[in-house]
């Protein structure tokens, strides 16, 4: 067992970094500055040179190069986890020699991490394995990455004489919010490709994401006592429920489709009669498809309008980001050095999709290539998260290869035309 490794990442997931998009502030909350000034000690002591933590907690690092004159490349992870679970007071339940089964969480009887669930956890019996204790989520999504490129960096700053490149770290801010590269300038970088390690499991290169949109919808109503209501008020929470009501949910909802299938996701609802306002995301493949779901907002909110009089509906689309496959290809020896980083362990690589995004989708949107490696996570933003600390140390090794690859720039590499 890398215990090294595994006290950084326990060290990360105990400070409570999660993402508040109602702060008004960037970072959110407190503890991503907490956990930048920590990972700016760590890597201070490993040696990196121009490490700091700039006004809006970003931070960065870098490792010198041992060839001249190779191309600088980049190692990216966020700070912050999901609000989607609570992240405070995260006590992290270590399996060393993990004998298989199902896993109980301590804090929680009724939540059990199941190998039905989890068919993956099969192929990792006498691994060791982490989870929280059920009440909060782990925060493998991201700090199983983090853990990975300090481990990186870590080895390659033992280690002189190998032969790589300049490497640049970057670790965001807010990503699970959406604002992960709002205060980030790519060229500031100096880098001609750059890797996200926010991915699922082990060996997988994450080429695609979803192209995303917000959409803000307010429902306005008129209120008054319910005693003296009749003819007078007019209930935007009955205007809400008609709105969401006429969305599809046999398709174009997250809990029916898969695979290249977009949808619509109502997921956040607040207000009163007066005023409700709705936030709704906006996701598929094929970036053209966006219009059309906002064209089918637009129709539902009409509707709304005439099935319940007096209330006014307005719809607000934000952008957000888009899939990365198109900015990927135009630099295909981006991710065909990665498959041959993976293929020099001795391993397989898997191209993949992602049915979401990260901070390399808006990277290769503004133009510097970013595809997403594994670093470990599993079942993210849940109660029922958990990671591997051999997949974690698996990641660090394919950043340590990659380095290696990039030095040498091969002109044979998987996937080159």
């Amino acid at each position: 067992m890398n215990s090294d490794l595994l006290n950084r990442f326990l060290d990360y997931v105990r400070i409570d970094t999660m993402a508040d998009e109602k702060a008004g502030r960037y970072p959110s909350s407190e503890g991503q500055w907490t956990l930048g000034r920590l990972l700016v000690d760590q890597l201070r002591q490993l040696g990196l040179s121009d490490v700091r933590q700039d006004e809006h907690g970003l931070v960065f690092a870098a490792i010198p190069g041992t060839v001249p004159d190779a191309p600088t490349i980049a190692w990216c992870a966020h700070l912050d986890t999901s609000p989607e679970t609570p992240a405070a007071g995260i006590r992290p339940q270590v399996i060393a020699d993990y004998p298989g089964g199902d896993i109980a969480l301590p804090g929680d009887p009724n939540r059990v991490i199941r190998v039905a669930e989890n068919p993956e956890l099969a192929e990792l019996v006498g691994r060791t394995i982490i989870t929280s204790d059920g009440t909060t989520l782990l925060g493998a999504d991201d700090k199983a990455g983090i853990a990975a490129i300090v481990e990186a960096a870590a080895r390659l700053m033992r280690e002189p004489t190998r032969r790589h490149g300049p490497i640049r770290l970057c670790f965001t801010c807010d990503e699970e919010i959406g604002r992960g590269v709002e205060h980030l300038d790519p060229a500031s970088l100096g880098a001609e490709a750059c890797y996200t390690l926010d991915g699922h499991g082990r060996d997988e290169i994450d080429v695609e994401t979803f192209s995303a949109d917000l959409a803000i919808v307010t429902v306005r109503g008129r209120n008054i006592h319910p005693a003296i209501a009749k003819g007078k008020m007019i209930n935007a929470v009955r205007g809400a429920a008609d709105f969401v009501a006429r969305l599809p949910r046999d398709r174009l909802a997250p809990e029916a489709t898969e695979g290249r299938e977009g949808f619509l996701h109502p997921y956040e609802v607040s207000g009163g009669v007066a005023e409700v306002r709705l936030r709704i995301l906006l996701r598929d493949f094929d970036t053209a498809k966006l219009s059309d779901r906002a064209e089918m907002l637009q129709r539902a909110a009409e509707q709304t309008m005439t099935a319940v009089p007096g209330t006014r509906v307005n719809v607000e689309i934000v952008r957000q980001y888009r899939n990365m496959a198109d900015g990927l290809a135009r630099h295909p020896r981006v991710v065909g050095y990665a498959r041959l980083a993976i293929e020099r362990l001795g391993r397989q690589p898997r191209l993949t999709i992602v049915r979401g995004g990260t901070d390399g989708a808006r990277l290769t949107e503004l133009g510097l290539p970013t595809p997403n490696l594994s670093c470990g996570e599993h079942n993210p933003h849940s109660p029922l998260e958990w990671t591997c600390l051999e997949e974690i140390e698996a990641a660090a090794e394919t950043l340590v290869s990659l380095a290696e690859v990039w030095a040498e720039q091969p002109e044979d590499y998987p996937g080159r035309a």
